[in-house]
Parts: C-alpha cells; sequence; structure tokens
C-alpha cells in the first residue's frame, strides 16, 4: 500500500496537465517550428534536363535556414546543405555543377540521370526554433519514347492458322507501357487475343475473317507518348476458289494463289 501511495503521488495530476495546456496557450511559442509546403510532390523528369523540386517554408524567426537535401534509398545519400543559398562543405562528384539551393529551400538538379531517380527529403531546421520542418519529394527520370513501329513475319496470313505475332519494337525510352490497337480501338486479352505479359507483343490464335483490319502500337511512359504507323494485316480464305455464286469450290492447296477476305472483294 506504501508503494502504491508513493507511485500515485509521483503521478502528474490533472491540475498538472491542465496548468502545461494554459502555458502552452499562453506562450505558443513553445510550439513553434519550420513548416514546408510543396506544390508538387511528384514530378517527373527527363534525362539531361533540368528539375526542380520546389518547396517553400514559414518561419517566424528571421535567421537563416539550415537546408538539407538528402536521396532517401537502403542508405540514404546526403545531396546537398546549406545555410541559406550558401551550399555547405563539397558536393559529391555526380552532383558537382549540377546543383542550387534557392532561398526558399527548394533545389534544382540540372542535367538529370537515371540514377537521380528516387525519394527526396528535405530537411530545413532554424537555431531559435523547436521543430525541424521536413518534406518528402518524389522524382522520376525517364528517356522519351521514340516513334515505334511493328514487327510481323508477314503481311498476309491465312484464315485458321493457329497463331500470328505481332511485335511493338522501339529503340528508346525507359518505362515504356504497350497498347495494341486494331481500327484504332484498344485490345485486351482474351480467348484468341493473347497479350504478352509485358503486352509488347499481340499473338492471336485460330486467325479468322475478322481479324483482316489495320493494327498499330502505343508505347508511353511518365514523359512521353509514341504510336506506330497502322499496318494492314491481310487475312486469306481457308477456300481459294470462289463459285459464280461465292460459294467454296475447292481447297486453299488447290488453287492458284490465295483469295483475300471476302470483305475485299
Amino acid at each position: 500500500m506504501k508503494r502504491e501511495r508513493e507511485a500515485l503521488s509521483r503521478a502528474p495530476g490533472a491540475a498538472g496537465f491542465v496548468h502545461v495546456a494554459c502555458l502552452l496557450l499562453i506562450h505558443p511559442g513553445l510550439l513553434e517550428g519550420v513548416n514546408i509546403t510543396s506544390p508538387v510532390l511528384l514530378i517527373h523528369g527527363t534525362v539531361g534536363r533540368p528539375a526542380l523540386l520546389s518547396v517553400r517554408y514559414t518561419s517566424t524567426s528571421s535567421d537563416k535556414p539550415v537546408v538539407k537535401w538528402q536521396l532517401k534509398r537502403d542508405k540514404s545519400t546526403t545531396v546537398v546543405q546549406s545555410i541559406g543559398t550558401e551550399i555547405i562543405g563539397n558536393l559529391r562528384p555526380e552532383y558537382r555543377d549540377r546543383i542550387r539551393i534557392f532561398e526558399n529551400g527548394s533545389l534544382l538538379i540540372s542535367h538529370l540521370q537515371l540514377s537521380d531517380e528516387g525519394t527526396y527529403e528535405v530537411e530545413i531546421s532554424i537555431t531559435d526554433e523547436t521543430f525541424t520542418g521536413e518534406k518528402h519529394i518524389n522524382l522520376t527520370v525517364d528517356i522519351p519514347i521514340s516513334k515505334p513501329h511493328v514487327v510481323l513475319a508477314s503481311s498476309t496470313v491465312l484464315e485458321l492458322s493457329e497463331h500470328f505475332t505481332l511485335n511493338c519494337s522501339h529503340e528508346n525510352g525507359t518505362k515504356p507501357s504497350y497498347t495494341w490497337l486494331k481500327a484504332g480501338q484498344a485490345l485486351s486479352n482474351d480467348s484468341r487475343l493473347l497479350l504478352s505479359h509485358d503486352q509488347k507483343v499481340l499473338t492471336i490464335t485460330r486467325v479468322l475473317m475478322s481479324d483482316d483490319d489495320v493494327y498499330s502500337c502505343l508505347v508511353e511512359n511518365p514523359i512521353s507518348s509514341g504510336r506506330s504507323l497502322p499496318v494492314k494485316l491481310t487475312v486469306y480464305s481457308e477456300y481459294g476458289c470462289l463459285g459464280a455464286g461465292g460459294e467454296p469450290v475447292g481447297a486453299f492447296t488447290y488453287c492458284d494463289k490465295p483469295m483475300e477476305s471476302r470483305a475485299q472483294l
């Protein structure tokens, strides 16, 4: 019982909490700190071009801020530290001549490289402020998509062929996403039209006359897009010859040359 009384005597009572609350109301400066805002938290950058990681801070102090930008990875990398706009110490070799700090704490990275991609954290502190402000901004860095083109073994195919593939090819571009178009309309997986995991390859299984059409592919990434020229796929009938009434009169192998889709006749 004695121990319990001692513990209770040491515990802050309701009056103590009220006292602390009153102090905070009377002296709001006790909770003052740096507040950081940013208009954009996701920036899509292009290799070779600059990117501005824009922030703004508020503070009741007139002192110069201490600004620290880090690239957050398994092991964080310090990009730059400054007092106001004056950079402290030496920049890492990969950042020399590419970094600039503005008065509001914003960071400008020139001549972007793929390795610059990641999550950036800025910390801004002022000597006589209680709390340090923090903000995270995500930066992606990509190479623009070059014009794609459709690659196929042949522009003609026999009806009921088991497989026919179309490949969407392009030389440059990072993080590509692919969309196949038939007569300008986007295609998706179904029982006969199969898209590869990355959707770069379109496979038509058991080719039908209705597959006779114009195909193209659209390639996109966060900063650009490109669309191939349309390619005409011609499907020939399983029957190579038609009679006067349009009825098949013989198998394909018995005709001198294949006959095109009836839709073209």
